[in-house]
């Protein structure tokens, strides 16, 4: 395992000969807490990762024994003037786009306090997995702002407009079992135990195309919310996209043959 550190506060380690790839939040002394000096960390990290042809899944972590993410740090913004704010406010966008907007698949495994944009950076994966210990919410309007890490957005395609409405508004926190019944999470898992599942289900998707994963994402993404007819038009295009690569002429080379796959990644 290889690593490699982004800034004071992020961390990326190489798994699986590259291909899994751990994202980790390293701010322990303060939960995590996104300050402008992590979001653009952050930001800088996901443009690499997700420019490594080598890396198939990344993996969201957290090093705080207690918390995955306590969201922005409202120490440093409480000392913001107007003009300040304005200025971070890219910065900030950067970094939940940048998980976002990577190209392969990604999952979060989060243990204990994961609340605003802790939860909107987890809410940015494509899955996540959780342990006994979670607690996940956007509280934000509890302090006099919205989620603005992407949470209005992403939590209502999670579960419905209505239930995202009602835990916005109220900013309550739900324990890790109602946030699995609810759907705010997608597996639930032992104490503990968040990390080790993550990097084992990321380990069981890296064994596939990595041309496959990316076209598979991109059309989940990019179909989402539209009509049927616009949505299959998003999944042939993913399609033509890979029924002419290496990796296609690879996976049925291997099939037929009844081995295993050495994927050319094009």
């Amino acid at each position: 395992m290889s690593e490699e550190r982004f800034g004071e506060f992020v961390l990326v380690r190489r798994h699986e000969d590259g291909h899994v790839a751990e994202l980790a939040l390293d701010r322990p002394k303060a939960m995590n807490a996104v300050s402008s000096e992590m979001a653009r960390s952050l930001a800088g990290a996901c443009a690499a990762l997700g420019a490594d042809r080598d890396v198939r899944v990344v993996v969201l972590t957290s090093t705080h024994e207690r918390a995955f993410c306590v969201g922005a740090d409202l120490k440093e913004r409480n000392s913001f003037t107007d003009a300040e704010l304005v200025r971070q406010r890219p910065v900030a966008r950067g970094a939940y786009a940048g998980v976002l907007e990577l190209p392969m698949p990604t999952v979060a495994a989060v243990h204990g306090f994961a609340l605003g944009g802790g939860f909107e950076l987890a809410l940015s994966c494509d899955v996540i997995v959780a342990d006994r210990t979670a607690v996940v919410g956007l509280p934000e309007v509890s302090v006099g702002v919205i989620p603005g890490g992407g949470g209005t957005q992403l939590l209502p395609r999670r579960v419905g407009a209505a239930r995202a409405a009602e835990l916005i508004f109220t900013a309550r926190r739900v324990e890790a079992p109602e946030a699995r019944e609810l759907g705010l999470v997608d597996v639930l898992v032992d104490e503990g135990r968040d990390r080790a599942e993550a990097l084992s289900l990321a380990s069981r998707m890296a064994a596939n195309s990595p041309v496959g994963l990316r076209a598979a994402k991109r059309a989940l993404r990019l179909g989402h919310g539209l009509d049927l007819r616009a949505g299959l038009e998003v999944e042939d295009a993913a399609w033509r996209s890979v029924a002419f690569s290496g990796d296609r002429a690879e996976g049925v080379a291997a099939f037929n043959e009844k081995r295993a796959p050495r994927w050319p990644g094009e």
